[in-house]
């Protein structure tokens, strides 16, 4: 049965993949029913006149208007609300998510509430309103498929253990026998150092990320080791675990892309080389999985596997995404908001890189935590969040 596929997010490194997956995938198996982009209006009409959509949207209103003019056999819907009415009105029953940020969190929430499956690789909507992106989830029946590297092979290893209990909903899969949950850390490009070596590093060596080539926002996050604490809060949403049974290992060759212990004291670990289209595959096919062309893993050729553990001292973003998760409410929402400004001010050069967890770890002092009982509460948040850190960066610059 042919999929009809909604690509959110087509421009970025897994949009751009996720049409090489679909590309080679069997003519039958998808049909690419829309595409949405932030600003990148050229790439994204090329991406629709390869693939016959006849709708997109463009969260940039001025990029909308001039991708209308350049693409007149098309429609093209403009801003927040286009992005959520592509979503309603596509007629998908798959909608992959690979937006950056927390601009993410309305159209998870549209094909969440429409009963459609939703692939996502857009980790801020689990971090800003997990809970209720779960609730969600459980009340339309409609699943959730990790496509991060990391909770693709947690997903594995899960349903392997559970003998195929299905994508995550609802607060997850039971883990069973499954004693905690391992997350991997390629430790970005500055593992080893101190807190005081990173006190001058730049921009260009920040975005050097050692393994894998992603976006701007997201290299930052990884350098910093906020990427893999909000994966630590994206991990306790989709298979409902405890922090506590949560824990994150350094692993530079980022070859085990996620490890499990199981209760008699074995574990089980999810290997392959580091190729995001391998994840990507899984989500948009599952149950089914396919031959991709990809490089078989050969451990004798790869020689080494080394583990370590995470320094919270020089990368006390991971410490303080924990710390927002366990409190939970409006935590992770401010902690998430507060972040996104401090890299894009950092990435613009108005701070340095050390600041950025100091500007978090402050607003978050300021704000604290509010109970979650609607998503208006955290739109509400994420403003707030977003101004007082703004204030901070602006009395740095």
């Amino acid at each position: 049965m042919t999929r009809r596929l909604l690509l959110l997010g087509s421009t970025g490194s897994i949009g751009t993949q996720a049409l090489d997956v679909v590309e080679r995938a069997d003519p039958d198996a998808f049909a690419v029913v829309g595409l949405a982009a932030g600003r990148s209006w050229e790439a994204v009409v090329a991406q629709a006149r390869r693939h016959g959509v006849p709708r997109i949207a463009l969260a940039d209103a001025d990029a909308a208007a001039r991708a209308a003019d350049a693409w007149p056999e098309g429609e093209v819907l403009a801003g927040p609300e286009g992005l959520v009415r592509l979503v309603v009105e596509a007629g998908a029953d798959l909608v992959l998510n690979a937006l950056v940020g927390a601009a993410g969190l309305g159209p998870t929430v549209a094909a969440l509430g429409e009963g459609i499956d939703l692939a996502l690789a857009n980790k801020e909507s689990l971090v800003v309103g997990g809970e209720l992106v779960m609730q969600l989830a459980e009340a339309t029946g409609a699943r959730v498929l990790p496509v991060d590297s990391e909770h693709s092979a947690l997903w594995q290893l899960v349903e392997g253990e559970s003998g195929g209990a299905g994508a995550p909903a609802g607060g997850g899969p039971r883990l069973g026998t499954i004693e905690r949950l391992v997350l991997t850390a390629s430790g970005g490009p500055f593992r080893g150092r101190s807190r005081d070596e990173l006190a001058d590093v730049g921009i260009e060596q920040a975005l050097a990320h050692p393994t894998w080539a992603m976006g701007g926002k997201i290299t930052i996050d990884s350098a910093t080791l906020m990427n893999k604490g909000l994966e630590v809060i994206e991990a306790h949403h989709l298979f409902g675990t405890p922090y506590d049974r949560i824990d994150v290992v350094v692993h530079p060759q980022s070859i085990v892309h996620s490890y499990v212990t199981l209760c008699d004291g074995a574990a089980l670990a999810h290997l392959g080389l580091p190729d995001m289209r391998a994840p990507i595959a899984f989500a948009l096919h599952h149950p089914d999985r396919v031959p991709l062309p990809l490089e078989p893993l050969d451990l004798a050729t790869v020689g080494q596997l080394t583990f370590e553990r995470p320094d919270l001292d020089a990368f006390p973003c991971l410490r303080l995404a924990g710390e927002a998760g366990e409190a939970g409410g409006t935590a992770p929402c401010v902690l998430n908001a507060a972040n996104e400004i401090a890299v894009h001010a950092f990435l613009a050069g108005r701070v340095g890189f050390l600041e950025i967890p100091a500007i978090v770890e402050t607003t978050l002092d300021a704000l604290g935590s509010s109970p979650v009982r609607a998503f208006e509460s955290l739109y509400e948040a994420d403003r707030r969040a977003r101004e007082h850190a703004e204030t901070l960066v602006a009395a740095r610059a």
